[in-house]
């Protein structure tokens, strides 16, 4: 009977090891929604806000309004993931709305583990491991608490492992491959998989580069290189990587052509390359100091709750370089670890979320220490000297293995359960904040709401949004790319949307945002959270907006009769400094600073306007129409101290703009141009003593003169 049984077992292996996947996935899904629905009080919820973000998009697409964080917003580069939210856009045609849209990302976190572990399950007894080794690879994966709050977020962690999974499988299946024509088919469809894991996060370039070499490999390091064998060689690795190249090219082509912008939102909203104040050397001690953070986070805390317990992972996870048979895919793991903490650090967010980004590479170094933990147990196959000798130390090797990982689990078993009570209360947080100042939102019914975060707001609101960050999208205004600059910059799009256009209703963190609520909004509601781990403050604010302060059209105080503006700047305005070549010193010069002041000491009404802060000595540059005759060059300014900027036109000094400090009032002075200009002139504005900020410059004419 026992041998009866044991037969029916491996006819049916796969369905059997399938349906251990399912049972581990399940009961360590049940863990985290369990607690959640207790803390919700029977509601579904997300532990981060960006969960949101992903629903708004996928409500967009099933709505008809592919790639749109809010419908009529136009093209966004916001989602950085393309192929989540069409999975997610799934779920709500299925009948998945509002709140249960989450219920429906738990099934795909659930399903996409499972199909992860099939996946690396299928090749495990190919690559020369213990049959039952695969066993241990979904406890071992799913016994960290940090990686399972991630994968069961909502985020799309899960399903990118779920492909990677499939990508991993494919490279060591075209790695086998007997004959060229089965390597191309197979290395065909890891690029097509390739392609999807790049879809789903586009960081993930570097693991289908990583595969592509991976697969060349044997080919690359024959004895017999022949001018074919390069060839086969150089197709394989256009097999593979082509169809994610494709994937980002076309996403930055449609990026260019719909925002301006080659680069995607997220990316320039949260990676400090894109700060414009920072210099090399900063860029570089910012990039060690997210490296420097991101690893003795993982090992010193989220592995264990001792820090040296935490390196037991790392040494069970370096056991597979050892072994000959094992060390191919240990390396291709290892690398993959390696490359995606060296891309994500350039992520400015690295430290928040619980560290999410960083998780794929902790399932792979988790799926590397179950391998290790399987080759302490295995009895090993290996007939050489140091085989035997490692098959007679079996018995000292069980309790070893036994022994590291009750270890290992006694010193998780706490991280495990406070990554379980932090799901469930961070879920409880977005409900009794965001969710419910999106039921407030949608009270007052908006016209467009400002808000600083999109997601769970804007989702349960369903009326149009304004994301300051950008990463929801606003036509094609550079919000993402101004909020590195600054909130003036943020603000100096907001004044060139139509008044029609304009949020009417804001929903802000006032900490986040400086004096905006103070100079535009009244103040009407304030939502709290109680016991607050994940909500950006103890209180979000909603406020009626009251943008009377901005200008869609300025006008200098001081155009005589007869003047007509020829061409403006309006500085620290991304467009429109875009559109006039406009240039300022960097590092640390050019920071937007912003004013609402009166035009004149008898005018009551205020205006707003931002600049750029130009220290002595250093220079800014602006291309500008040329007038006719009669034409001079204005600037609004609001000097605290006395100023003097030297002016130079087309290389020539022109001489110099002073006037005395009157900070309570725009001022405006003027120097007169030449005539002999040309089409247009460049001009370089060069402050003194002191640092100055010139707000707008308007280039005039009177033909009458």
């Amino acid at each position: 009977m026992l041998g009866r049984l044991l037969l029916l077992l491996e006819r049916y292996e796969t369905l059997v090891y399938a349906t251990f996947a399912t049972c581990c996935s399940t009961y360590a899904a049940s863990l985290f929604y369990s607690y959640m629905l207790v803390q919700t009080g029977g509601i579904w919820s997300a532990p981060l806000d960006d969960v949101f973000i992903h629903f708004d998009y996928a409500r967009s697409f099933a709505r008809g309004y592919p790639f749109q964080w809010s419908e009529g917003n136009g093209y966004s580069s916001g989602n950085t993931s393309l192929l989540y939210p069409i999975v997610l856009a799934a779920g709500y045609w299925l009948g998945f709305r509002k709140l249960r849209l989450m219920v429906w990302a738990a099934f795909i976190a659930t399903g996409s583990l499972i199909l992860f572990f099939v996946w690396v399950g299928r090749c495990w007894e190919k690559e020369g491991l213990a049959p039952w080794g695969k066993y241990l690879i979904p406890p071992v994966v799913l016994s960290m608490g940090a990686l399972d709050w991630t994968l069961f977020s909502g985020m799309e962690n899960a399903l990118h492992l779920a492909i990677w999974g499939g990508c991993f499988a494919l490279t060591l299946k075209t790695r086998r491959g007997t004959s060229y024509s089965h390597r191309k088919r197979t290395a065909l469809w890891l690029g097509v998989c390739g392609a999807l894991l790049v879809a789903v996060r586009p960081e993930s370039g570097v693991c289908v580069a990583l595969f592509g070499f991976f697969v060349a490999l044997p080919e690359l390091t024959a004895s017999h290189r022949t001018r074919r064998r390069l060839g086969r060689t150089a197709l394989l690795l256009l097999l593979v990587g082509l169809p994610g190249l494709a994937v980002l090219g076309i996403q930055a082509l449609a990026n260019l052509s719909y925002t301006g912008e080659l680069s995607a939102n997220g990316a320039i909203a949260k990676l400090f390359l894109n700060d414009p104040y920072l210099s090399g050397p900063e860029r570089w001690d910012r990039f060690r100091a997210l490296l420097g953070y991101i690893v003795p986070r993982l090992i010193d805390h989220h592995f264990a709750a001792k820090p040296l317990v935490g390196w037991l992972v790392v040494a069970m996870a370096a056991l597979p370089l050892v072994p000959r048979h094992t060390r191919a895919i240990s390396v291709l793991l290892w690398l993959q670890i390696v490359s995606w903490l060296l891309v994500v650090s350039l992520n400015n967010q690295l430290r928040w979320h619980n560290e999410r980004y960083a998780m794929p590479a902790v399932a792979w170094l988790l799926l590397l220490a179950a391998i290790g933990l399987v080759q302490l147990l295995d009895r090993g196959r290996d007939r050489s000297l140091i085989g035997a000798i490692w098959r007679r130390l079996w018995l000292a090797r069980v309790p070893i293995a036994v022994g590291l990982s009750l270890l290992y689990w006694t010193h998780q078993a706490p991280r495990m359960r406070d990554q379980v009570w932090f799901f469930g209360r961070a879920c409880r947080n977005i409900l009794e904040q965001h969710v419910t100042a999106g039921h407030v939102i949608k009270k007052l019914k908006a016209r467009r709401v400002l808000v600083g975060d999109a997601g769970a707001m804007t989702y349960i609101a369903d009326l149009p949004g304004l994301d300051l960050i950008g990463l929801g999208g606003f036509l094609n205004y550079p919000f993402a790319r101004s909020t590195v600059h600054g909130l003036g910059a943020s603000i100096e799009l907001i004044e060139q949307i139509p008044v029609d256009e304009r949020p009417d209703i804001m929903a802000l963190y006032p900490s986040w945002w400086g004096e905006l609520p103070t100079l535009f909004g009244d103040f009407l509601v304030a939502i709290p959270v109680e016991g607050n781990v994940i909500c950006g403050g103890a209180e979000k604010m909603i406020y009626r907006a009251d943008w009377r302060a901005l200008e869609r059209r300025a006008v200098p105080a001081t155009l005589a009769n007869g003047e007509r503006i020829i061409d403006e700047l309006d500085t620290a305005n991304l467009i429109s400094e875009r559109g006039h070549q406009y240039r300022f010193p960097r590092p640390h010069a050019g920071y937007v600073h912003y004013r609402v002041l009166r035009r004149s000491q008898d005018d009551v009404r205020e205006r707003f306007d931002a600049g750029r802060i130009i220290p002595p000595g250093r220079e800014e540059t602006v291309t500008l129409r040329s007038p006719g005759r009669g034409g001079r060059l204005i600037a609004r300014v609001a000097p605290d101290r006395p100023l003097h900027i030297d002016i130079t036109v087309n290389g020539r000094p022109l001489g110099s703009l002073t006037t005395k400090p009157a900070a309570a009032h725009w001022q405006e002075v003027s120097i007169a141009l030449p005539d002999d200009l040309g089409a247009q002139f460049e001009i370089v504005l060069k402050p003194r003593e002191h640092e100055a900020v010139s707000y707008h410059l308007w280039v005039v004419e009177n033909p009458g003169r």
